[in-house]
């Protein structure tokens, strides 16, 4: 069961409110995702942390719904 791209930044923009969001659609078949998110939220965190927080965003949809998602997080450069 493929998940839609609106679907992932709705659930990661609800659970993380400041995120700057872009996904892509890697393969066009609703499985592959790239995702870049960037938020205040994660400034003092490691990378595996803010990775968690995404994945914790996407409520346990990760690996069933989503199959794959290519994920790069950042804080705000201001």
């Amino acid at each position: 069961m493929a998940m839609d791209a609106a679907e992932i930044e709705r659930l990661i923009r609800t659970n993380i409110p400041d995120a700057k969001v872009t996904i892509e659609d890697l393969r066009g078949d609703g499985d592959h995702y790239a995702a870049l998110v960037v938020s205040k939220t994660f400034v003092g965190k490691s990378r595996v942390q803010q990775h968690q927080m995404v994945y914790q965003a996407l409520e346990g949809r990760m690996g069933k719904e989503l199959h794959a998602l290519a994920l790069k997080t950042g804080v705000p450069e201001n």
